[in-house]
């Protein structure tokens, strides 16, 4: 069995077949984004984003009707103090202006986090771009908003971690929350564990954190598993789903749907902010798991159906992890900002021609000619049956076992 949203289409885009919602949607984008940089030879290399904006503008994402591109703020102390302390934030301050005072202390200066001159202010810039998509939300200019330069979930309230400085999503979820929101969902789909997004909130009832990645046996953080719950004043609203290594499409899809949609739908969250990390691809050199860019996009759609259902809409989409710069990254981000947009872009799309040709002049790569990958996206649902010899099910059946009945599920049927 399978979710029909996450069939491949015909050739074309925008999908003739999607939902045309009338909606509006906030996408957050300036080219000073580019500034968070660890330098040539690190991972997170800013290249992901402008290929990814690049994208979306040959599209014609950017210049949908419904859509508002918006530069930015640098968040300030006090944005930044609603998750991270204060100590924290004057270090992240004094590296900014002299690399050479590393703080490894606190995850500054190390192999993951170089130092580097502006490390603060652009940090803090991707936060405000998430800030500013919560108070959209809140204020009902807009119903989706779309931060693609952020997701660094990593980020504790005292230290860096995992290439990130300040969190994001924590900020706007915090946000979202001072601004009356009851509860919100967070949905993480990086190949790594949310770990600190999820220790921001590990007491806070009113907060869901849900994270499907691959197993911390085989990827940092080494976190993740399915005992963690929760703290004693919100149990059962910390979700992982620790994936074995090599899960594929068939395997990942089976454990979103059969872990993701019933937890939403007990915990009623009235705003969901979903991370899409999409180093879950088989091409990305950091992880182990082989999700296709197909898959990446069939999640989004859920996430997405998930919002209409149970939250009016309102949703707030960041990026995260994802190291393949061409082949994977802008592909997949492209979709989600297309899902946000109320337009998804079908797989058999080509790729506009003038993003082909940025690519190979400016990064000397040939990029790929559709959209999608060609992939077999069916999944076996969760009601037919659980094999014990399966290391996946064995997976499923660990987190549904420790976190449904907390809300009234059982974790063998629901």
């Amino acid at each position: 069995m399978s979710d029909p949203a996450a069939q491949p289409e015909a050739a074309g885009h925008p999908s003739a077949a999607a939902p045309q919602d009338s909606h509006r949607t906030r996408i957050a984008w300036s080219e000073e984004l580019l500034a968070y940089d660890f330098g040539p030879q690190h991972p997170m290399n800013p290249a992901r984003l402008d290929l990814t904006a690049r994208l979306c503008r040959e599209l014609g994402l950017f210049g949908h009707p419904s859509v508002h591109v918006a530069a930015p703020h640098v968040a300030d102390d006090a944005e930044l103090g609603t998750v991270h302390t204060r100590e924290y934030i004057a270090a992240v301050r004094r590296v900014s202006e002299d690399p050479a005072q590393a703080a490894p202390e606190r995850g500054l200066g190390t192999d993951d986090d170089p130092a580097f001159a502006g490390m603060h202010e652009a940090s803090a810039r991707i936060v405000g771009a998430s800030l500013e998509g919560a108070e959209a939300i809140l204020d009902g200019s807009a119903l989706h908003a779309v931060n693609f330069a952020g997701g660094l979930h990593h980020a504790a309230a005292d230290r860096a971690s995992g290439f990130c400085i300040y969190n994001d999503a924590a900020a706007a979820i915090r946000r979202l929350l001072d601004g009356g929101v009851g509860r919100v969902a967070y949905i993480d789909i990086d190949a790594h564990h949310g770990d600190g997004t999820q220790g921001i909130f590990w007491d806070e009832p009113r907060v869901m954190t849900i994270s499907l990645h691959e197993s911390g046996m085989s990827l940092f953080p080494g976190t993740g598993f399915a005992n963690e719950t929760g703290g004693p004043g919100a149990p059962g609203t910390a979700v992982n789903a620790a994936l074995p290594a090599r899960t594929r499409d068939a395997g990942w899809l089976r454990a979103f749907h059969a872990i993701v949609p019933p937890l939403v739908g007990a915990f009623r969250p009235e705003v969901i902010v979903s991370q899409h990390g999409c180093d879950t691809h088989g091409l990305d050199p950091l992880t182990n798991l082989a999700v296709s860019v197909d898959a990446q996009r069939a999640a989004a759609l859920s996430i997405a159906s998930l919002a209409r259902r149970f939250c009016e809409g309102r949703w707030l989409a960041t990026g995260g992890g994802g190291y393949e710069l061409v082949e994977v990254v802008p592909r997949a981000w492209a979709h989600v900002v297309g899902i946000a947009v109320g337009r998804p872009l079908q797989l058999g799309a080509p790729t506009p021609p003038a993003w082909r040709d940025y690519v190979h002049e400016r990064y000397g790569r040939s990029a790929p000619a559709t959209m999608g990958e060609g992939a077999d996206l069916w999944w076996r649902s969760w009601d037919v049956g659980v094999d014990p010899n399966d290391a996946l099910d064995r997976s499923i059946m660990a987190t549904r076992r420790e976190v449904f009945p907390f809300h009234g599920l059982d974790p063998w049927f629901d």
